[in-house]
């Protein structure tokens, strides 16, 4: 069984190869004296409670490329962990294993963060019908890793990028003029299968939205009691989304509004990890 949730991330080798490249550079100079053929058992170990992420990333590097190299693995991707948890095991030329050591600990570590971080959202708003959902507020590079993160943790994926759903926000707006100017002049050029969403300060602006036909409304900074109003006054006329001043505290109330979908950035930009040792004998 494969330690990934699917769908795999696309590009994630590439990522793991200029990790390990960076920590390595011209050569571990700590492993360099280690004697030939010297093995080593090593296993991972939480340290602390959580979802487990990252897996896959920690098979490619303790992979075993010879007979009397192993690997077994105790969880996957999207599992619960609790302190002392071992995940992972095996046996591997020990210089191999101290030069993946920290690259495969800091993909599981920060990735096994974020899913973490999200699960806790998406246990505070359980029962309603809200998503809890990710936004652009990413690491640069670890974009796609960082959506599958939150995919671990029960959540679900806004938009990857600025080019597979259109968001006119208070800019947009600016720049064109109104909401009205901004989506036509979107949508001239806009295949049918691309969503239009509308970031919406005040009542006046969603009703501008719901009538140019965008398919989701975001409520922007709204207090609930005014989130709760709109989502009822025009129910069923667009997905309609949270966004601004998310956190634990808040969300359940948020939720409960009736939103559809509740965005929260900091289940990526500014999480914790989630540590993880390797102990080797």
């Amino acid at each position: 069984m494969s330690v990934w949730l699917p769908p795999v991330p696309y590009g994630w080798e590439d990522l793991v190869s200029n990790a390990l490249c960076e920590d390595i550079g011209t050569g571990d100079v700590s492993a360099a004296n280690l004697p030939h053929g010297r093995m080593a058992e090593w296993y991972i170990e939480a340290q602390g409670s959580g979802v487990v992420c990252g897996l896959g990333i920690v098979e490619s590097l303790m992979q075993p490329t010879e007979d009397n190299e192993s690997i077994s693995f105790f969880a996957r991707d999207g599992d619960e962990v609790v302190p002392s948890k071992i995940v992972a095991k095996g046996v591997l030329a020990a210089s191999d294993a101290l030069q993946y050591e920290r690259t495969a600990l800091n993909f599981l570590m920060h990735m096994s963060g974020v899913a973490t971080a999200t699960h806790q959202f998406v246990e505070k708003v359980e029962g309603t019908k809200a998503r809890i959902v990710d936004t652009r507020k990413t690491l640069p590079g670890l974009r796609l890793l960082q959506k599958y993160a939150v995919r671990c943790g029960g959540g679900a994926n806004h938009r990857m990028g600025l080019y597979d759903a259109v968001m006119i926000k208070d800019n947009h707006i600016q720049a064109h003029g109104s909401i009205t100017n901004a989506v036509t002049a979107v949508r001239s050029g806009l295949g049918h299968m691309i969503k239009i969403e509308i970031e919406c300060e005040t009542e006046d602006q969603v009703r501008e939205a719901l009538q140019s036909r965008c398919e989701v409304v975001m409520l922007d900074n709204m207090v609930p009691a005014e989130m709760a109003q709109i989502v009822h006054r025009y129910a069923g006329q667009a997905v309609f989304e949270a966004s601004g001043g998310v956190n634990l505290e808040t969300v359940r109330e948020i939720a409960e509004t009736g939103v559809d979908v509740i965005s929260v950035g900091s289940i990526t930009h500014s999480v914790p990890s989630l540590s993880f040792h390797m102990e080797l004998s």
